[in-house]
């Protein structure tokens, strides 16, 4: 790896800092990498803060590999003691918004991708800076693959510690209302509809799914927000959950919301179905390439725009998932340069 490949993408990531770019609002920090993958000479392609650009000599008779990272953050939480949008580099570390998640990534593949092609490869390349991928938005990477050629691979920059996430959990997001019937508080009446809940409220709690992932574990599932009642002397008559459903990738989403229909007297209703598990074989090429290099795949617990994407994927990136959404968020410089290196001896020369 060349020096000026690092300082480069330094300096591209202390630009992303420098601009909010939250979810949905992310037309500056796509018009910033619009600016400087043309400045590289890159042909670039746009849809909406969707970024991306490709090899120049794409033969449709090779297999094609997506890097992937997102440029949208989630907003700063509470106690950061410095600007999170001032990219501040102190001691070989580098703070603010969005370095950790998934600054650092984006701009790590977008220099591996450089350095990729600067010679002939047995695969196309193809390089996708997505947008809305922390609320898994319907105008992010989904609508930018139809526009791609058809992809063989996709390699995930998300914040792994350069170790390759081989499976990932999915989600599903059910709303369930249990129904009674309304009385006053004082008499025996009415049919209380939190009483009712609090039957399949403990059937979430206490059930397993059969099917256990040596990667991913177990089917998650977790009631995270309840409402009930309108004031203290009327007996409620209606009883409304949100259960967090995390998917191992045995079981397809609509798999699971069959089987919770069968056991929950409530009514329930999936927000969505298509953000489910994934998981890439571990004789794939990428994955043999990464075991000779040393390192350990695992399962991921933690979501990303995998989820979306029809075909092989593996999930590594620089820096590591406890750090992302925190206060003083940071990334160290040394994990930067070591992506950009780990990305090019994982795919040079990769057969699929």
């Amino acid at each position: 790896m060349e020096e000026l490949n690092l300082l480069e993408a330094v300096g591209l990531l202390k630009q992303l800092i420098s601009t909010p770019s939250f979810s949905r609002e992310e037309g500056a920090a796509a018009d910033i990498m619009e600016s400087y993958m043309k400045a590289c000479g890159l042909k670039v392609g746009r849809n909406g803060n969707n970024v991306w650009t490709q090899s120049l000599q794409y033969d449709k008779r090779k297999p094609t590999i997506l890097l992937n990272s997102h440029i949208d953050t989630v907003k700063p939480v509470s106690g950061w003691s410095r600007d999170p949008f001032e990219a501040q580099e102190e001691h070989g570390k580098l703070y603010g918004l969005g370095s950790n998640d998934a600054g650092a990534s984006v701009v790590s593949l977008l220099q591996a991708f450089r350095l990729l092609c600067q010679k002939e490869q047995p695969y196309n390349l193809v390089f996708l800076a997505s947008c809305e991928e922390e609320v898994s938005g319907k105008n992010g990477v989904e609508s930018v693959l139809p526009l791609l050629p058809p992809i063989d691979l996709g390699v995930v920059g998300e914040p792994t510690g350069m170790q390759p996430a081989i499976a990932e959990k999915g989600l599903m997001v059910l709303d369930v209302v249990a129904y009674g019937k309304a009385g006053h508080a004082a008499r025996e009446e009415g049919d209380n509809a939190i009483y009712k809940a609090l039957k399949d409220i403990a059937w979430f709690r206490d059930y397993r799914f059969e099917r256990f992932s040596p990667l991913l574990g177990g089917v998650k599932m977790t009631v995270t927000q309840v409402n009930a009642g309108t004031q203290h002397n009327v007996v409620p008559d209606k009883c409304s959950f949100v259960v967090d459903i995390r998917s191992n990738e045995l079981y397809s989403n609509e798999e699971l919301y069959e089987e919770i229909q069968r056991h929950i007297d409530s009514e329930a209703k999936a927000r969505s179905f298509r953000l489910n598990s994934s998981r890439i074989g571990e004789k794939h090429p990428f994955v043999c390439r990464a075991l000779s290099m040393g390192l350990a795949p695992f399962g991921s617990p933690t979501l990303s725009d995998q989820a979306l994407m029809p075909f092989p994927t593996v999930k590594i990136g620089p820096g590591i998932s406890a750090r992302s959404h925190t206060a003083d968020e940071f990334v160290l410089v040394e994990e930067i340069a070591m992506a950009i290196q780990g990305y090019v001896r994982l795919l040079d020369g990769l057969a699929l």
